[in-house]
């Protein structure tokens, strides 16, 4: 199996260090003929088969998949271009600028008998997988609460008035979309799609700089906080009428958490220290390919539509809007 990678930024930085963990056969790098000085050394020093500087040139190419980890308003298009060349397409988080953008991918896969996949760390790794199974030893869940604030350094340029693609509406920017998306992601991917929720959001120059989402599930309440803005402890925790689960990382690089029950015991959970936390998802798609598991693909395009559709709706109610939205 072939790999294509649009971009080569700092995420796809991080897919380096686990890359050759992959069992690709070949990995291609498209840049920007503005970075061909940056994208050769990527590829000399991580050992690649070569690079692309025009992208209907790498999808002529013996692609058969290929990851798009370029701005959030970019990708749309490039999945789209991707599934018309028919390969098997990866979107790097938030799947897309808005719910309707997602809808039409879906549409246009299925004509083509394609996989999409976002690259949405948290639902492969064994802690989540973990924490999932941990929540009966909590009794009923009563309150939820995640929390990733991590203040920007682009806030600075920000304030000062530089915008850059993080806390730019142009480019579907935004603390939602850029850091809460992966708190949405564990809610959802926890305890399925909510009663109702709103987001609260402090917006500056028509982008969100942080914010929180409240979710209704009846008989609990839950909240996720991401914030560009300020920064807090990062710690996230799920408390029931019995324990509570208490995660001190930012739920997408978590690899332990511990369990407070109410008798004074208490449980550390850790998984998953030796391998970069790109390696399951990736691992699991290639899998799925290999397979041709489409119901378990489905299932995770389910999960990323609700995700979408929910930022999508609750993100225009507090009136941010993206350039691309329809």
């Amino acid at each position: 199996m072939n790999l294509g990678i649009a971009g080569s930024g700092m995420i796809v930085k991080d897919l380096m260090q686990t890359i050759h963990r992959l069992h690709f056969d070949k990995i291609y790098i498209l840049g920007r003929e503005a970075s061909r000085e940056k994208v050769e050394r990527m590829v000399e020093e991580n050992h690649l088969s070569g690079s692309f500087y025009e992208y209907e040139k790498m999808l002529e190419a013996d692609v058969d998949v290929v990851y798009v980890a370029l701005p959030n308003h970019l990708h749309y298009d490039y999945a789209r271009k991707a599934l018309e060349y028919r390969k098997h397409v990866v979107i790097e988080k938030p799947v897309t600028s808005h719910a309707g953008e997602l809808a039409e991918l879906i549409k246009l896969a299925g004509e083509q008998k394609r996989m999409i996949f976002e690259a949405m760390t948290i639902h492969y790794t064994p802690s989540y997988q973990a924490l999932k199974a941990d929540l009966e030893k909590l009794g009923k869940i009563k309150i939820v609460s995640f929390n990733y604030s991590q203040y920007s350094s682009r806030y600075d340029a920000f304030k000062a008035g530089t915008i850059l693609p993080a806390f730019d509406p142009h480019m579907s920017g935004g603390a939602l979309m850029d850091i809460n998306v992966y708190n949405v992601h564990a809610v959802l991917g926890l305890f399925g799609v909510p009663q109702s929720a709103r987001y609260y959001a402090n917006v500056e120059r028509n982008i969100d700089t942080s914010g929180m989402m409240l979710y209704d599930y009846g008989s609990f309440k839950a909240v996720s906080i991401g914030a560009k803005d300020c920064q807090a402890p990062v710690t996230s925790v799920i408390q029931g009428d019995q324990a509570t689960i208490v995660i001190e990382k930012p739920v997408n690089q978590m690899t332990e958490y511990r369990i407070l029950y109410h008798d004074g015991q208490e449980e550390l959970r850790r998984f998953g220290q030796d391998e970069h936390r790109m390696y399951y998802e990736f691992t699991e798609f290639i899998r799925m390919i290999e397979e041709n598991d489409f119901e378990k693909c489905q299932k995770m395009l389910d999960l990323s539509h609700e995700a979408i559709k929910l930022m999508t709706r609750t993100r225009r109610e507090e009136g941010i809007r993206f350039e691309n939205d329809w």
